[in-house]
């Protein structure tokens, strides 16, 4: 059975699901659906411009080098799977339950 949960930990790694939406009026985590957290960015879906952009946003909220951030699958969809290993802060917008893992200060 596949885990309703927009995330899941891996150890220390995170694993987000998410549904990509390029070309947005800015970068957000947005809201929960099926099992994936939104999440806008603001490039466009062309030579992989979104998904760097994605990696650069994730890195820069949960305060880890971008070489920390995967895309695990989805690379040429909307919809991904994303490693982030050993996050130093999980944001917010991320909409993590705090039982569930506590974060590294």
């Amino acid at each position: 059975m596949e885990n309703p949960a927009h995330y899941e930990w891996q150890g220390e790694d995170l694993i987000l699901r998410c549904r990509l939406q390029p070309k947005s009026a800015r970068d957000e985590f947005s809201e929960i659906l099926d099992g994936q957290i939104k999440i806008r960015i603001t490039a466009p879906p062309v030579d992989g411009k979104a998904n760097k952009h994605l990696i650069r946003f994730l890195a820069k909220q949960c305060r880890v080098p971008q070489e920390r951030v995967t895309i695990m699958s989805g690379d040429t969809s909307k919809q991904k799977r994303i490693r982030i290993r050993a996050p130093q802060t999980l944001p917010e917008g991320l909409k993590l339950t705090s039982a569930s893992h506590q974060s590294k200060d």
